[in-house]
């Protein structure tokens, strides 16, 4: 019976692998499994199926395949692109400005850089998670270098306006860098039309491999990103050491299954989405948060009001379900976002990211919201 199974809901955290993404891969584990900088043939045939990524990769951003350095994941793209430009721009100032509700993977670099003796403006967000592009054009000083900004949170789905975002920064000849982690595959990402400079994501976030990612440099913009990582000239010196092929290859085939079923995909999550939030409202003192702003279509964060968030989630044992980004999941403080966006301690423990895929089907939606209504009238009577 489906009371036995357990239903995922996690997949801005990461997602199942593609069966035809596993296919795609196993050759390079043992008959193309040369090393992608060996001059010869079983070398050849893995930079073949390296290179074939990076072509498939760059159809789904939108850009030249020599813009895409591969990398072991977002964060470490984060990281090289960060720590390079910002070192390598030190001369033209020391000012980054980025947001509140960014990733940990960005705030902690930020924080590492103001060690190195860099000045960051944390902008503020409103109750939606919204910036001020007001507040963010007077940020902008003559010492800034880079506006760092995600296009969609991890933990409520909000997207910001990016073109307008980036009209702001470039008029004021600002370089400017975005976390596009969790909107590629979920809805169209062109970094072209967009005008990035740089751009940071990683494959198991579209039903790829874990420890692959990628690292965009738009060329044509003069970015300058020095290398910060040594040990040889792979990936043009920025991000050194033998290629992951089996993961690059697959990194490769779920962009290309993305770029062809992502229209369908969002359209079924999106409904879904819709239809267990109407059943969510239906519980008492409950807030769907970002709801009045655009948001990607698969991501809910829904607080539940005077209830025990601990023993919400621990309750919530049939199913996968998060209180914020899988990197900080396992402390017990709040949601950074949350309280950026004006939750208090109690609002922000007791909120829950549900995040759908294209696994998930309408039952899953409905058990899964059954669980939690009799999940919270349990703690409900509990308290009384």
């Amino acid at each position: 019976m489906r009371n036995n199974k357990k239903i995922y809901l996690d997949y801005n955290a990461t997602t199942p692998v593609d069966k035809r993404v596993v296919e795609a891969m196993l050759p390079y584990f043992t008959e193309n499994f040369g090393n992608a900088s060996s001059d010869h043939f079983s070398g050849w045939d893995a930079r073949e199926g390296a290179e074939l990524a990076r072509e498939q990769i760059s159809n789904l951003l939108n850009c030249k395949p020599t813009g895409i350095t591969f990398t072991s994941g977002a964060t470490e793209a984060a990281n090289l692109a960060l720590f390079g430009f910002c070192e390598s721009n030190r001369s033209k100032g020391n000012h980054i400005i980025t947001c509140k509700t960014e990733h940990k993977a960005i705030l902690d670099c930020m924080q590492a850089l103001e060690n190195q003796g860099f000045e960051v403006t944390y902008l503020e967000v409103d109750s939606e998670g919204n910036i001020d592009l007001k507040e963010l054009e007077n940020a902008i000083s003559q010492e800034t270098i880079l506006v760092c900004l995600m296009l969609a949170n991890n933990e409520t789905g909000l997207i910001h306006p990016m073109k307008e975002i980036e009209r702001i920064v470039h008029q004021k000849g600002v370089k400017l860098m975005s976390d596009i982690t969790q909107a590629v595959g979920k809805i169209p990402v062109d970094v072209k039309k967009l005008n990035l400079d740089i751009a940071v994501c990683s494959s198991h976030k579209l039903y790829g491999p874990k420890g692959v990612g990628a690292l965009y440099i738009n060329k044509k913009n003069d970015v300058m990103i020095g290398q910060t990582v040594f040990g040889g000239r792979q990936e043009k010196g920025i991000r050194p050491g033998t290629l992951n092929v089996p993961g690059i290859v697959g990194f490769g085939k779920a962009a290309e299954i993305a770029f062809s079923e992502m229209e369908a995909d969002s359209k079924n999550v999106s409904e879904l989405r819709k239809r267990m939030e109407v059943l969510l409202a239906e519980i008492e003192t409950t807030a769907v948060n970002s709801n009045k702003s655009n948001r990607l279509p698969n991501t809910t964060n829904i607080t539940f009001n005077n209830i025990d968030g601990n023993q919400l989630l621990r309750r919530l044992n049939k199913l996968a379900v998060s209180r914020s980004s899988a990197c900080t999941s396992n402390t017990i403080n709040p949601s950074h976002v949350l309280t950026a966006m004006g939750k208090n301690k109690h609002q922000a423990l007791s909120s829950l990211r549900i995040s759908l895929g294209k696994n998930t089907s309408l039952e899953d939606i409905e058990f899964a919201v059954s669980e939690i209504q009799k999940t919270v009238d349990q703690l409900k009577t509990a308290t009384v």
